[in-house]
């Protein structure tokens, strides 16, 4: 099945999808909206168009694994996306993700503005793919 994954932030908001044999998750794009009303809704309908069984939402713990105010207004914001769609919505952890994300452009060699845009799809990318390699070793 096709499952979305949000790297939530406060300005700017990273997308990915998975394909359905869910092997390979890929950017899908940035949202800017700081209204977490009307992102949700946003979310829903990139869930409802591009038809996923699941989203998976960036829960940002602390690195010794506590959860902040960030990571409460992850689950509140997961809760919200939950009550405008019909398929589960899930956290996972990111810890590292957007480190990861900046590795991943350093490598490629992204620089200034289309960093900037790409990092947060990137670090969707990173949340979805340990989530799909989650589920591939744990069934």
């Amino acid at each position: 099945m096709k499952i979305l994954a949000v790297d939530l932030g406060l300005v700017r908001t990273g997308l990915a999808l998975c394909d359905e044999a869910e092997t390979l998750a890929y950017p899908a794009g940035v949202l800017q909206e700081r209204s977490r009303e009307r992102l949700a809704g946003q979310i829903a309908e990139q869930a409802r168009q591009h038809g996923v069984g699941g989203i998976v939402v960036g829960l940002p713990r602390n690195m010794d694994g506590s959860e902040g105010p960030s990571a409460q207004a992850a689950r509140a914001f997961a809760q919200q996306l939950q009550e405008l769609v019909s398929v589960p919505v899930e956290m996972r952890d990111e810890r590292g993700t957007t480190i990861t994300a900046h590795g991943f452009l350093n490598e490629t060699n992204v620089r200034g503005k289309k960093r900037k845009a790409a990092v947060d799809a990137v670090a969707a990318t990173v949340i979805l793919q340990d989530y799909l390699d989650y589920r591939r070793n744990h069934r």
